[in-house]
């Protein structure tokens, strides 16, 4: 399994969670690779590493996708797709050794496989102001 597509099952797992709720995330990891038939060991560690990261991070990045919409949007008004795509992108560039301008393109193109028409330019948007802010050394 390579990057990109473990990238995708990682955004999947994040998807589902948003939707469900899961309270035990050890639980709902283990029962997506198993219904997923997920067998590689990179591909586990990752999704794993990943979902628990988020998960301990969550409160900076969602404040991270705040802080970056414009002024007339709200973080309620984003589809749960682009905020599992915005959360998964956030910890990559911020917490992994993944360069930026990776996470980015492999964020906008999950947008347009699985987003609206709109989402591959939100996504964009929303990144591109996050990755200039950290370089101005705002966050």
């Amino acid at each position: 399994m390579n990057r990109t597509a473990i990238r995708e099952q990682t955004f999947k797992l994040i998807y589902s969670l948003e939707i469900q709720k899961q309270e035990n995330l050890e639980e709902a990891i283990k029962l997506y690779e198993e219904s997923n038939e997920i067998t590689d060991n990179n591909a586990k560690t990752y999704m794993k590493e990943t979902i628990f990261g988020i998960q301990k991070y969550k409160e900076e990045i969602i404040n991270q996708i705040k802080e970056n919409l414009k002024e007339d949007w709200k973080i309620e008004r984003i589809s749960k797709i682009d905020l599992a795509i915005l959360q998964l992108a956030i910890y990559e560039l911020q917490h992994t050794e993944i360069p930026f301008k990776v996470a980015i393109n492999e964020a906008v193109e999950l947008a347009k496989k699985y987003g609206e028409d709109s989402s591959k330019n939100f996504v964009n948007g929303v990144l591109a102001s996050i990755v200039k802010n950290s370089e101005e050394g705002k966050i």
